[in-house]
């Protein structure tokens, strides 16, 4: 079996349920985290969850959005070694090839939503600075419309100083999680394509949705 269908099949294996434990915990001891609207993600079926890139540490907040596991794209850079890389695996990541083409990120992206899973994008594509969000990649957008998948923007105030870019180790910083209302994927015409121009406005409707969020939690956790 290929290593990436072995990461999307596993589900909540014990490691599973000991990491998260522990990550959990670590979190909520350095970041005290306050998530607001949970209830946001659906509890069943396919669901990309699109949050802002500020950290690495981001995707550890993804645990308190969801009892579900969720699966992510990792690159092949940080499976260094073959326990690291099992312990990943066993986490919901698997890789993507830095380098490598989209359309096999992609791929492995609609094979997860296609089974019905929680898959986290970073719709900024790689870590960001600043108050506003940039025009993002059209993938999200893209991968949500192939697959039928609910999105969900996510903004994340203070991981940037829970773990600045060129830290080895977090601090221990005040974060607030806002999950914003879900949005429809675009819908594909009745040839089962969908247009470029719909995709693209989709994105810019996720990107905007992204910002208000992400204000939200700076200004939630300014208080």
């Amino acid at each position: 079996m290929a290593e990436d269908e072995t990461a999307l099949s596993r589900g909540w294996t014990p490691v599973y349920r000991f990491a998260r434990a522990l990550l959990g915990g670590l979190a909520r001891l350095l970041f005290r985290p306050t998530v607001i609207g949970a209830e946001h993600i659906p509890p069943t079926g396919p669901v990309l969850i699109a949050p802002i890139h500020r950290s690495n540490v981001d995707f550890v907040f993804t645990i308190f959005l969801s009892p579900r596991k969720v699966y992510f794209m990792a690159k092949e850079g940080i499976f260094s070694t073959r326990w690291f890389s099992w312990v990943l695996r066993e986490l919901g990541a698997f890789k993507v090839e830095r380098g490598s083409t989209d359309r096999e990120a992609m791929r492995l992206s609609e094979r997860a939503l296609g089974e019905g899973l929680a898959l986290i994008v970073f719709p900024e594509g790689t870590r960001e600075e600043g108050y506003h969000v940039k025009p993002l990649h059209d993938g999200a957008m893209f991968v949500a419309a192939r697959t039928g998948a609910t999105v969900v923007p996510v903004g994340i105030a203070g991981s940037d100083e829970a773990m600045p870019v060129g830290a080895w180790l977090p601090r221990p910083s005040k974060v607030v999680v806002v999950v914003g209302e879900p949005m429809p994927p675009p819908r594909p015409g009745p040839d089962g394509r969908v247009k470029r121009s719909e995709v693209a406005a989709a994105s810019e409707e996720l990107r905007r949705r992204l910002e208000g969020v992400y204000h939200d939690a700076l200004e939630r956790r300014a208080r």
